[in-house]
């Protein structure tokens, strides 16, 4: 399918209300922690020009949005969603990969990063040349976690002193020790699935259940 993956601008702000209630589909129908985003701020960030839209004949077919954390020095691309009609076609790539360039582009100075529960999302961050860290790595503004209270993992984040959940943490650093390299593609497999089995292990420590999606 040929679909449209732009920057969104101000007419795209109609789809808002249809993307908000993707993301809360999604989050149902999975029972994975995906944190609710109104339509209002889904707009917002429509507007500012700080998102990605995939549209097929005016459809809705996926979307992603920049926020920025600690004065512009953290960058992550959220609430990367499909819908489900035009899953399973590399649709999620597509639109993630552009959201990371368009990070770049805007933000270069910026470590680009990202909390997951999702094996899918973690595997196209990993192709990207992000790496899995603790959340000690990660922004410590307190307005980025309150965004997690829309998530229903919330209460395990906060049990842990907001240094472990579900998700998995995973950072981008253009200028400094964690680098895109252009590794073979088994190997970055390798140490992919090196990397989920001590997550699992972890978790299992905690008595946490997993959810993948």
């Amino acid at each position: 399918m040929n679909f449209d993956i732009v920057v969104a601008s101000a007419h795209h702000a109609i789809y808002a209300q249809a993307i908000s209630a993707m993301i809360s589909n999604a989050s149902l129908q999975r029972g994975t922690g995906i944190a609710y985003r109104s339509p209002d701020y889904i707009e917002h960030k429509i507007q500012k020009g700080q998102a990605i839209i995939a549209l097929l004949n005016d459809e809705i077919a996926g979307f992603c949005y920049i926020e920025t954390w600690s004065h512009h020095k953290y960058v992550a691309n959220s609430g990367l969603i499909v819908a489900d009609t035009y899953q399973n076609q590399g649709l999620a790539a597509k639109i993630k990969k552009k959201a990371f360039q368009l990070s770049l582009e805007l933000y270069p100075e910026a470590n680009l990063f990202g909390i997951t529960t999702s094996l899918p999302v973690m595997k196209i961050n990993s192709a990207l040349g992000y790496k899995p860290v603790t959340f000690s790595e990660l922004t410590d503004d307190e307005a980025f976690w309150k965004g997690c209270q829309g998530c229903k993992n919330y209460d395990i984040l906060t049990r842990n002193n907001h240094k472990m959940c579900l998700c998995t943490g995973m950072l981008y650093k253009p200028n400094g020790e964690i680098k895109m390299t252009p590794e073979p593609k088994m190997k970055r497999w390798t140490q992919f699935k090196s990397f989920l089995k001590e997550r699992a292990k972890r978790l299992k420590n905690l008595k946490i259940k997993t959810y993948v999606y």
